[in-house]
């Protein structure tokens, strides 16, 4: 989609970039790498292994929060988006390092690439 400009008042003109959802998301993290956003160790991985998880406003909008755990695709949505979006304390409080090896195989193929391969540098070296 091309660049839109449009005539604004006294003069000036107002443009408006469009920018692809990884571009968006990178700037919403405040451009923090996922190296910094990953804890230290699988072992700082608490999450619980069931229940339902109500994930804060900064990860996801209204209507989209609650994460039932032991319902697999949802599990693995939740995963998808505290990877993609979430802080280092995020992943340590809603992820569960045994399900998230678990789900990997699967939760891998959802993800921007660079998440991806980032996350598999992290799990091959123990987290």
């Amino acid at each position: 989609m091309p660049d839109a400009v449009w005539p604004a008042r006294a003069g000036r003109t107002v443009i408006i970039e469009t920018m692809s959802l990884t571009d968006l998301l990178r700037r919403a993290q405040g451009g923090v790498g996922l190296a910094r956003r990953l804890p230290a160790s699988l072992d700082d991985l608490h999450g619980p292994q069931r229940g339902v998880i109500v994930l804060p406003r900064h990860l996801c909008p209204p209507g989209l929060r609650e994460f039932d755990v032991t319902d697999d695709d949802r599990r693995r949505s939740l995963y998808g988006i505290v990877l993609t979006r979430g802080r280092r304390n995020d992943m340590a409080r809603f992820v569960n390092a045994r399900l998230l090896r678990q789900d990997w195989p699967v939760l891998s193929g959802s993800l921007d690439p660079k998440i991806r391969r980032g996350c598999e540098r992290w799990l091959n070296s123990g987290g």
